[in-house]
C-alpha cells in the first residue's frame, strides 16, 4: 500500500500508532480516541489498516485489549531523532514526527548531539514497562564496560541527552550519556521495585534557585529583560540532579562573592549560601 495515497489525517494517525509501538511499546484504541478525538469505529479501522501495512509489528493481547510491539517490529515511518525527543518531552505533535521544512529566515543556534532512535526507543520502552536495560557503556573515566541499568527518565542537559538510571554495578543513581550507550537491549524480567524512581533522592529533590544580574554588568536591565526577571531576580525550581548542568549551560557565577571575571558571566547564583554540598553543582562555574 502506498502511504502517499492516504490522506494526511490517516497518515498522522498511522504514524501515531507507529510512534507508540516503537517508543512506548504498546497502544490501545483509547489512546487514539483521546489523542485525535475520533470514534471507536474510526480507531478500529486505523489499527486494522496499520496491521495490513505491517502485520508483524504488533499483536493484540485480549486480556487487556492492547496492541503490543513484537520483536519483529520494523518502523513504517521515519521518526527524526530531534522531533522524537521533542514529542516525548512535549507530547506527540504533528503525528509524523519528521520535522518540517526549515525556514530560510529563522534559525536555531543550538545543536544537540542526538542518540540513535533505536537507543531512545529501547530506553523509553524500558521506562514505560519498568524493566532494566543491558548495554555496553563508554565512560570517560573507566572506558568501555558492560552495564545493567534501570532507567526512569531521560533529560537534556543543554549539550547531550542523558538517561537517569540505577546502575546495578554501583547500586547508585547516575546519569548516562545516551550517545555512549551501545548494544542496548531490554531485560524482559520486570523490575521487582515498581517505585524505584521515587528512591532517586537527587532527582526528586526540587531546589529553589535565585539568579541575579552579575555585579560586573553595567546595564543590568538588559539581562533582566533577557530572563524576564522580577525585581532583578529570576526564581527557578530545578531538580537537584540537573542543577549543575543548568548553571554550566548558562555560565552562572556560583562563587559566594560573585568573583568570576569575564563577559560570559552575566548571572550570579545569589542564594549560593543555601546550596552547600549539592553533588551535581561540582561542574558549576566557581562552585566549591
Amino acid at each position: 500500500m502506498d502511504l502517499e495515497k492516504l490522506n494526511y489525517a490517516q497518515r498522522e494517525r498511522l504514524a501515531f500508532i507507529d510512534f507508540c509501538l516503537q517508543f512506548v511499546g504498546q497502544i490501545a484504541r483509547a489512546d487514539l480516541i483521546n489523542h485525535f478525538k475520533t470514534g471507536l469505529a474510526s480507531c478500529s479501522r486505523d489499527l486494522t489498516l496499520y496491521k495490513e501495512l505491517a502485520p508483524d509489528n504488533l499483536e493484540l493481547r485480549h486480556e487487556d485489549k492492547q496492541y503490543y510491539r513484537t520483536n519483529e517490529f520494523q518502523p513504517v515511518f521515519t521518526h527524526n531523532p530531534e522531533a522524537v525527543l521533542t514529542s516525548l518531552c512535549r507530547g506527540f505533535g504533528d503525528g509524523l514526527s519528521n520535522g518540517s521544512q526549515p525556514s530560510k529566515h529563522c534559525f536555531d543556534a543550538t545543536r544537540l548531539i542526538h542518540p540513535s532512535p533505536n537507543v531512545i526507543a529501547t530506553l523509553m520502552r524500558a521506562i514505560n514497562s519498568k524493566k532494566a536495560v543491558r548495554c555496553d557503556y563508554v565512560s570517560l573515566s573507566s572506558g568501555e564496560s558492560s552495564r545493567e541499568i534501570v532507567p526512569h527518565s531521560i533529560a537534556n542537559n543543554g549539550q547531550r541527552w542523558h538517561v537517569r538510571a540505577l546502575d546495578r554495578k554501583t547500586n547508585e543513581f547516575r546519569d548516562f550519556v545516551c550517545t555512549r550507550l551501545q548494544n542496548v537491549s531490554e531485560i524482559h524480567q520486570p523490575v521487582s521495585d515498581n517505585q524505584l524512581a521515587a528512591k532517586d533522592i537527587s532527582w526528586n529533590n526540587i531546589i529553589n534557585v535565585e539568579l541575579s544580574v552579575h555585579p560586573s554588568i553595567k546595564h543590568k536591565k538588559a539581562i533582566e529583560l533577557d530572563y524576564n526577571m522580577i525585581d532583578g531576580v529570576l526564581r527557578l525550581e530545578v531538580r537537584e540532579a540537573l542543577l549543575g548542568y543548568l548553571m554550566r549551560q548558562w555560565n552562572v557565577d556560583c562563587t559566594k562573592n560573585a568573583s568570576l571575571v569575564g563577559d560570559e558571566y552575566q548571572l550570579w547564583l545569589s542564594n549560593i549560601n543555601e546550596l552547600e554540598n549539592v553533588a551535581s553543582m561540582t561542574i558549576s562555574p566557581g562552585y566549591k
